[in-house]
């Protein structure tokens, strides 16, 4: 088993940024992707961007490309989503997963959420 734990989530203006984190425990291994997702109310959950186990492969969703970068310090088991020029459409409560799929086709483990607020 794996623990994802976000962190870094908060109200933000429109133009303004934050940064996300998310801490693995457990049976982690650097062999897994890590990225994020987001769900806005009444949508479906989607994917924001992803990061492969030797941090070489990115992945970025259209909506969020050269606004957002993902890293990850595998010394440190975590990932992390740096959001830039963020819009109100950015908000949604973001997760953290991982799986040995890349980029994320399947999800083996979820964290519990981090809620972002872009206001306008």
């Amino acid at each position: 088993q794996v623990q994802l734990v976000e962190s870094g989530g908060g109200l933000v203006q429109a133009g303004g940024s934050l940064r996300l984190s998310c801490a693995a425990s457990g049976r982690t291994s650097s062999n897994y992707a890590m990225g994020w997702f987001r769900q806005a109310p009444g949508k479906e959950r989607e994917i924001v961007a992803a990061i492969g186990w030797n941090v070489l492969g990115t992945y970025y969703a259209d909506a969020v490309k050269g606004r957002f970068t993902i890293s990850r310090d595998n010394t440190k088991n975590t990932a992390y989503l740096q959001m830039n020029s963020l819009k109100p459409q950015d908000s949604a409560v973001y997760y953290c997963a991982a799986d040995l799929t890349f980029p994320l086709q399947r999800v083996a483990y979820w964290g519990q959420g981090t809620q972002v607020t872009v206001s306008s």
